[in-house]
């Protein structure tokens, strides 16, 4: 059950929402600048983060996606913290924007906890939910992790990213799942021989 707590914020933080950007004001050039009392709040969450579990990180993770902009600078750095459920967090906030200017400041992140499985599913997750379907390929393989969970929380992203499942099913036999993850792995292989998705980076 290593997966579990990462992807557990993972899977609440779709509830999240970009509505309130109250207190805040876009300079030239950049990203929205919140005021002093918003970037207050977004500091002490920020703050907090790597130190809260459980209900109180989702809780920390919606308020953050909600806030929007204004906290996509603190969010980006944080992406790359040394601690893989930290970063895990910070990328499933902006992933919950659904905000497709942040797949290239995503990509740019120089990542501290590269060899992490969870943080590496939940990049996937983020890139392909912003519009960046280059990582599909890793949510695929999502769907032979020995955790349930993960093969769970990768085909609820890979049906709502294309509208399809190919008949995959998270708690079927493991032959019935290898099936339908060669199915999913001939789609992308259609898919990319098209130009609709790109090779993996």
């Amino acid at each position: 059950m290593r997966h579990l707590p990462v992807c557990v914020l993972a899977s609440l933080s779709l509830f999240a929402s970009c509505a309130s950007t109250g207190g805040a004001r876009r300079d030239e050039g950049t990203w929205l600048k919140p005021s002093p009392n918003l970037r207050r709040q977004i500091e002490d969450q920020i703050a907090r983060l790597p130190w809260t579990h459980g209900l109180e990180r989702v809780e920390q993770i919606t308020w953050l996606a909600g806030v929007g902009e204004p906290a996509y600078p603190y969010l980006l750095e944080l992406c790359a913290d040394a601690r893989a459920d930290v970063a895990a967090s910070a990328v499933a906030a902006l992933g919950a924007t659904g905000d497709s200017r942040l797949v290239e400041p995503l990509r740019q992140v120089e990542w501290s906890a590269t060899a992490d499985q969870p943080l590496r599913f939940e990049r996937a997750r983020a890139a392909i939910r912003l519009g960046d379907w280059s990582q599909i390929g890793v949510l695929v393989d999502g769907l032979e992790d020995d955790s349930a969970w993960v093969r769970g929380l990768s085909i609820v992203t890979l049906r709502e990213a294309t509208r399809i499942d190919l008949g995959f099913d998270a708690n079927a036999d493991e032959p019935t799942r290898r099936a339908a993850v060669q199915r999913w792995r001939e789609w992308i292989s259609r898919r990319t021989s098209e130009g609709i998705v790109a090779q993996r980076q």
